[in-house]
């Protein structure tokens, strides 16, 4: 099948949002044998939006939108869609129930703005959508389809896991693509590549390696009719990487490294605290993002001035002689967090962020910093000079990185 994604949205082209949805529609289209051949962004404008999707109706198979579905004015998917197809929209009574019980469930009644939400067009049947109030679309006639989606990330993820992807995969009657990508760290990616070169000619099965900020990733790919016929091509193949990589391999496929970190935190039942500057409570952000973080996470601490670090335990001796932004004084950042807060492990980061320079000291330094069990401490230096969100998320990752080693016993 020839697909197609189109976002709707004028907040995408202001570059206001990022369109994440795109990207994970695309990511899930191979395994499911379906060929991506355009992607689109149109603003709120009915005019273009009828313009894109009949372009759109005349040279693919499936149409994948997002955007466009809330109750106001300049939400114009629907109408869109409708004028496309030459159908006329009506209230569907079932959805309209739905609509009103939801607002009635929730203490106040429902703005009939919104009665557009329970529209529908002969070619279109509802999608299910509990994580909010606008139902989607999926449109099939003349033997093409339509599936349209909210623009709200976690409604749109929803109902692409339980509502759409299901549907897809009980039509699937070709080919799929099967993915699984195994993540490694402390190799680079010419040595990853020649380590797993012997592997390169297995049947059925493409490998390709890719440099990340948190490691070098392989990804091995399998075509077959089924996805338990692809499993079979890749095992092997993943099986034979686990022997060559051991401990360097980390994780797989969307396994993160702050998930990774709670993983080997909860098994070992140690505890964790962190002092952080530069990149200003990123770091405990980051882990925090993984549920029952609180189990080993002790607390952090966002020591942005110089005095507060010394006022938390950190040596003015230490800030005197080696500076705020140094090796010295991420590791003292890190002993304090740790002695502070009662923890096993202490992480330390310090740096200048951008986009100026701090002191004679270029933007992009940053120095990060582990204290461990043992009373020891060892830390790392990095310089990218890629803007300031960058620098903080490549600490906090070089930071987790290093954390990662003195789990496994590599620092002490």
């Amino acid at each position: 099948m020839k697909a197609e994604i189109i976002a709707i949205g004028t907040e995408i082209l202001l570059g206001e949002i990022i369109d994440t949805n795109s990207a994970y529609i695309a990511q899930r289209l191979p395994e499911l044998g379906i060929d991506l051949f355009y992607k689109s962004v149109v603003g709120d404008n009915i005019g273009r939006i009828v313009e894109t999707f009949d372009r759109a109706w005349n040279r693919s198979d499936i149409i994948f939108c997002t955007g466009g579905l809330g109750p106001t004015e300049d939400d114009m998917t629907r109408e869109g869609i409708a004028k496309v197809l030459g159908e006329d929209p009506k209230v569907d009574p079932d959805l309209e129930t739905r609509l009103r019980a939801w607002f009635s469930g929730r203490g106040y009644p429902m703005p009939e703005s919104n009665i557009k939400q329970a529209w529908l067009i002969p070619s279109a049947r509802a999608i299910d959508n509990p994580r909010g109030t606008a139902p989607g679309w999926w449109v099939e006639r003349d033997h093409r389809i339509i599936v349209c989606m909210p623009g709200v990330p976690p409604e749109m993820e929803r109902m692409w896991l339980k509502e759409v992807q299901p549907e897809l995969e009980r039509r699937s009657d070709g080919q799929v693509l099967v993915t699984r990508t195994i993540k490694t760290v402390g190799i680079g990616e010419g040595t990853v590549d020649e380590m797993a070169k012997p592997l390169y000619g297995a049947s059925g099965v493409g490998i390709g390696t890719y440099a990340r900020a948190d490691g070098v990733h392989l990804r091995i790919g399998a075509k077959a009719k089924t996805r338990e016929e692809a499993w079979a091509l890749i095992r092997p193949v993943e099986d034979e990487m686990n022997r060559i990589f051991g401990s360097a391999i980390w994780g797989r496929d969307e396994d993160t490294m702050e998930g990774y970190i709670a993983d080997q935190m909860h098994e070992r039942r140690t505890t964790l605290a962190v002092m952080e500057s530069c990149t200003g409570g990123l770091m405990a952000n980051t882990l925090t993002d993984v549920p029952g973080a609180s189990e080993y996470f002790l607390g952090g601490y966002v020591s942005y001035s110089t005095q507060q670090k010394i006022d938390l335990g950190v040596s003015a001796e230490v800030i005197e002689e080696f500076g705020v932004v140094s090796q010295e004084t991420a590791k003292a950042m890190a002993q304090a967090a740790r002695q502070r807060a009662g923890a096993d492990y202490g992480v330390g980061i310090t740096g200048v962020a951008g986009p100026d320079p701090e002191d004679g000291i270029p933007p992009g330094t940053v120095h990060v910093a582990v204290a461990t069990p043992e009373g020891g401490s060892h830390a790392l230096s990095m310089t990218m000079n890629q803007g300031r969100q960058a620098v903080k998320r490549r600490a906090v990752t070089t930071a987790l990185l290093l954390l990662r080693r003195a789990l496994l016993g590599e620092v002490r």
